[in-house]
């Protein structure tokens, strides 16, 4: 693989050893009623029953596990709406290190109380006025803390690939894999891992109306940036790929599908009701594409990563 990308397959699995004994190897769901209506065998990694509740943890720990003695006493800071701030959260109590969030006013609440949960300290900010990134590394600067991006770095990317690297070897042979897409962290790592280890595998990332800011910019050839979506995906609503994770998307991944939000919730009460998994509306963005037959009909093999399961309680009203 070209060292012009961030991480290579071989950084996926030094994450992957990293993890070994620390974050759960998520199963691998089938259903026949999903296959038929679907036309095609689908094979669902469960990472909503990662810890923390979804993949996040996967790339939080391996960057946090990385930091030298004196960065670990100075703590760690991270922006996210609500599962990387779970992530690192959890990831920064286990190694001991004290974390600070900062959170947009919109964060779930299911989310937020989360978050405060694992122990972390929550700095709020206006999603629709302030820059998250600034916000956070003002923080970091005064306190001499590190901060932990939620994709765009080569660590994040190379642990959120350890969940393609499972499956793979838990259902080899897969004609094509799904991947939701927010800044592309998950999908990155996961394509570099895909590709690696199966060449012939066609990678797919799916985003919602709206917030398809990587379909954009892969039409482009270059990085768009769009205004804040409204999306119900909330784990999605970027407004622009990342600056490592972009040139990782062009290389491997096929094509980005965008799914309603309606479809979205089709699919999160098929995978409650018929599957009896509880996915957030951005873990059933793959599913969506599956079941809404966006799919070239020749994938008949498909791997879909469902990204989480931390559903606010009021999406949940919503579905009936």
């Amino acid at each position: 693989m070209s060292s012009d990308l961030a991480i290579t397959l071989d950084d996926v699995r030094d994450a992957a050893e990293r993890l070994r004994g620390v974050a759960h190897r998520t199963p691998v769901q089938t259903s026949r009623t999903l296959d038929a209506l679907a036309g095609r065998e689908v094979f669902l990694k469960c990472e909503q029953l990662q810890r923390g509740g979804s993949f996040k943890f996967r790339g939080a720990y391996n960057a946090i596990s990385r930091l030298d003695d004196d960065q670990r006493r100075r703590g760690v800071v991270a922006f996210s709406s609500g599962n990387h701030a779970q992530g690192v959260a959890l990831a920064a109590k286990l190694l001991g290190v004290p974390a600070i969030i900062c959170m947009p006013d919109d964060a779930p609440p299911v989310k937020l109380a989360a978050t405060r949960g694992y122990g972390a300290e929550v700095r709020i900010f206006e999603r629709a006025t302030v820059d998250r990134d600034t916000f956070a590394r003002a923080i970091a600067e005064e306190r001499g803390m590190a901060v932990i991006p939620p994709y765009d770095h080569p660590h994040i990317i190379a642990g959120q690939g350890t969940a393609a690297l499972e499956l793979l070897e838990q259902v080899p042979d897969l004609d094509a894999l799904v991947v939701p897409i927010g800044g592309g962290g998950l999908i990155g790592g996961c394509a570099v891992a895909a590709r690696g280890m199966w060449p012939r595998i066609r990678v797919f990332g799916v985003e919602t109306e709206g917030a398809d800011d990587v379909r954009q910019s892969v039409e482009r050839g270059e990085r768009v940036t769009i205004a804040p979506p409204s999306t119900i995906a909330d784990g999605i609503r970027t407004t622009s790929p990342g600056r490592l994770t972009f040139p990782i998307i062009q290389r491997h991944v096929e094509r980005v599908l965008v799914v309603s939000d309606a479809a979205v919730l089709d699919a999160l009460r098929f995978l409650l009701l018929r599957m009896k998994i509880v996915a957030e509306p951005t873990g059933a963005v793959g599913p969506a594409a599956v079941l809404g037959g966006l799919l070239p009909s020749e994938c008949r093999r498909v791997g879909v990563i469902v990204c989480g399961g931390n559903i606010d309680p009021a999406v949940l009203t919503r579905l009936w």
